[in-house]
């Protein structure tokens, strides 16, 4: 009998609650990442939640890379996790991801399992992805069988991000040990939890989320996959939570980058429910991006954030999603026009920040330099020739140097403004317009620039912004550099649909010139040299700023070009 008459069969339990916050650690920071873990466990046990669901190396963040191999990082880890059990609340089943030693001292990326002061289980990742920005088996051991906790009843079946996921999300087809999901359907469970830290790429999360349901359905059993929140470095992580039922259907969850539901917490057996709609790519990369710069600002504690404002389309872009990220009194631009400056490009960079709500951009003439470094080079023998490439790189060179004059002088990061087209074929130039702490778009192509662009000035609001923000004359504008007379990038590069197309098979997909040339209808020639030119230019990328990755192939550790290969 319950306490207030009502008959309680035996072995019956109140449906289970699973909070599952979002999480989001900042690297190498054990402590004060230990104190977000309890701080999530209390609100999990105010918020009525019987388990706490965090991502994959919570404790540590994701990813700790070569942090691992410092002999004091790992068992400062363990210390924590010792040090939290007695500060955690009783009864709340508390998983949470830490590297760990196992026999041998072999290194494990685990889930352990915390309850009443004690590790009542502990789950070792057992895939080991090293494909794309992976080297998981550089630091990690996998561990050899599946694990179940028990708590309230409840046989639960623990899995750890590529566990799950095993290469379906990424498309990528490769050859695993065994089978984590396949294993616990064999030992028997009640729901299966993951704890992921889930890279973002544009488009993944609607394979995730057929994963998940797939998993569930076959298993027939909740399926609930917490992910990472947040950036650290190079990877933006969008903090999302997919539950589905043993029906394969959708239950509550939280899509990517939503804070609107920040202490979300899920009940196994739950009804389904309709998925909550989707903005679509161009949007999930502005919400991406953002996150990556707000992460990157934050952790690093700058004050603020320096762009060089030309007038064009990839300023102002950087420029929005800056402001979106930290607000408007900690992004400066900074306008420094030449003598083939057109009077717009001035004219649209004030329009910008008068719409983003920035102070007027510092305007910086760098004629007289550009006079004086042309002067110099002549008297020493050195030919420079108005609008040759030579004056193109001093002009950016020159821009280059201002503007990291002033985040020395300001403690301020830099972004540069480049895309990925101008990156793929070099159409930057090192230790000018590349400078800088984070290429915000060195992973988004020419076209998607003007498609995000689009996007955000038809619905500001989903920013947080208050107006359109980009001036419809730096949308309208065909590119250029204003590096040389009445240039315009067409004269030097293709198409930018056509380029984008190059590169999307190229890079994003490591396709053949003949491949690229059969999907394109292009002439094998062509796409060939513009082929050439994409890994000519792998020397300069090696020194880019980090490029956070939004697509499926970023430039960067996720594609380890060789620099001196003689290509087919």
């Amino acid at each position: 009998m319950g306490s207030c008459g009502v008959f309680v069969p035996d072995g019956y339990h109140a449906p289970v609650r699973i909070a599952v916050p979002r999480f989001d650690p900042t690297v190498g920071d054990i402590v004060g990442n230990g104190r977000l873990i309890v701080e999530a466990a209390e609100s999990a046990v105010a918020a009525g939640a019987h388990m706490l669901l965090l991502p994959e190396l919570a404790l540590s963040g994701y990813p700790p890379r070569d942090l691992l191999l410092r002999g004091d990082f790992v068992a400062a880890c363990e210390a924590e996790i010792d040090r939290l059990m007695l500060q955690l609340p009783s009864e709340l089943l508390v998983l949470a991801g830490t590297p760990t030693r196992g026999a041998g001292g072999v290194l494990h990326n685990s889930v352990v399992a915390l309850r009443d002061g004690n590790r009542v289980g502990i789950c070792h990742k057992r895939l080991m992805p090293d494909y794309d920005v992976f080297d998981e088996d550089r630091w990690f051991t996998p561990g050899g069988t599946s694990t179940i906790v028990d708590h309230r009843g409840q046989r639960i079946g623990l899995l750890v991000c590529e566990d799950l996921w095993q290469g379906d999300d990424a498309e990528v087809s490769t050859y695993w040990p065994c089978d984590p999901v396949a294993d616990l359907a064999v030992a028997g469970c009640d729901a299966v939890l993951a704890a992921s830290a889930s890279p973002f790429v544009a488009g993944k999360s609607v394979r995730q989320v057929q994963r998940v349901r797939d998993v569930a359905r076959q298993l027939g059993v909740d399926v609930v996959s917490v992910n990472q929140a947040g950036a650290n470095d190079d990877l933006v992580f969008g903090g999302d939570v997919i539950h589905a039922g043993p029906d394969g259907e959708l239950r509550k969850g939280r899509l990517s980058f939503c804070a609107r539901d920040p202490e979300l917490v899920v009940q196994l057996g739950a009804a389904p429910m309709e998925p909550e709609p989707t903005w679509g790519d161009d949007f999930d990369r502005a919400f991406a991006l953002r996150e990556a710069i707000r992460g990157y600002a934050s952790k690093t504690g700058s004050a603020g954030v320096l762009i060089g404002l030309s007038g064009g389309i990839d300023s102002a872009l950087t420029a929005t999603l800056a402001v979106a990220a930290v607000g408007s009194e900690r992004v400066r631009g900074v306008s420094m026009p030449s003598r083939y400056s057109a009077d717009a490009s001035l004219r649209d960079a004030q329009l910008l920040c008068e719409s983003l709500g920035m102070a007027p951009p510092d305007v910086v003439e760098i004629e007289p330099v550009h006079h004086a470094i042309r002067d110099t080079l002549q008297s020493a023998g050195r030919s420079v020739v108005d609008g040759d490439l030579v004056d193109q790189n001093l002009q950016a060179r020159i821009r280059g140097q201002i503007l990291m004059a002033m985040s020395n002088e300001l403690g301020w990061l830099v972004l540069p403004t480049g895309n990925k087209s101008e990156l793929a074929v070099g159409y930057a130039t090192l230790y000018g317009d590349m400078c800088g702490a984070l290429a915000v778009l060195g992973d988004v192509r020419k076209t998607q620039v003007q498609a995000m662009a689009v996007a955000i000035n038809g619905a500001p609001e989903r920013l947080g912004l208050s107006r359109p923000p980009i001036p419809i004359g730096t949308i309208d504008r065909p590119p250029t550099a204003e590096l040389a007379p009445d240039q315009c990038d067409q004269d030097s590069l293709p198409a930018y649909e056509v380029l984008d197309a190059i590169i999307e098979h190229i890079v994003d997909h490591d396709r053949s010139v003949a491949e690229t040339v059969a999907a394109t209808g292009l002439e094998a020639e062509f796409v060939a040299s513009w082929a050439r030119r994409i890994d000519r230019n792998a020397f300069k990328r090696w020194q880019a700023a980090i490029i956070p990755k939004v697509s499926r192939r970023a430039f960067g550790r996720g594609r380890r070009w060789p620099l001196v290969a003689r290509m087919p």
